[in-house]
């Protein structure tokens, strides 16, 4: 069952991107098969989530297809298109959940439901984004978020291993969470 799914995901991910690639050298045809397949897998999507208000899933794919069809410049072809769909979608769908004031509100942008089914290869893609945004940060910054929230070490011993105050841990992981933000709307565009 999951090689079915991965199957399934790997056609959906080579068709999308065939199609997008396609629209962007200027095939109005492609642009409109892949809105309508996307569109159909967004349906899907959304509609299992929001069976409260159905009549809102409609709403937030014409959402998510806009916001596509606004930041398609920011895709980068080396990259997998599922990976940037998903950043989008997500997106679009907490910050409908917190328009809503749905129970899931509050739910961080990590923890809310896949749109694409995770593969090995969109993981390690995922790893290799965050390292590059990483690199980008001085290391008083870039350190602090390395050590407690991707190696795990408590406070004290990321302050321990850097030779830095736990106070200076603290600020260094506040402000390059931070900077990581600002870095990632300026990438997108938004």
């Amino acid at each position: 069952m999951e090689s079915t799914q991965a199957q399934r995901f790997a056609q959906l991910e080579a068709r999308l991107r065939t199609l997008f690639l396609a629209a962007g050298a200027g095939d109005s045809a492609s642009y409109a098969a892949f809105l309508k397949a996307l569109g159909d897998h967004l349906r899907g999507y959304f509609r299992k989530r929001l069976e409260g208000v159905p009549d809102e899933v409609e709403d937030l794919v014409q959402e998510v297809l806009l916001a596509i069809h606004n930041k398609r410049h920011t895709y980068d072809v080396d990259l997998p298109i599922s990976a940037w769909i998903h950043a989008i979608a997500k997106y679009k769908y907490v910050d409908f959940l917190r328009r809503r004031h749905h129970e899931g509100a509050h739910v961080p942008l990590e923890d809310a439901p896949e749109l694409f089914a995770h593969s090995e290869l969109a993981s390690n893609d995922a790893r290799q984004d965050v390292g590059r945004l990483l690199m980008a940060l001085p290391d008083n910054l870039r350190l602090p978020i390395q050590l407690t929230k991707l190696d795990g070490l408590s406070v004290r011993e990321a302050a321990e291993r850097c030779g830095m105050s736990e106070s200076a841990i603290k600020v260094g992981v506040h402000r390059g969470l931070k900077k990581l933000s600002e870095l990632l709307r300026v990438q997108h565009g938004n």
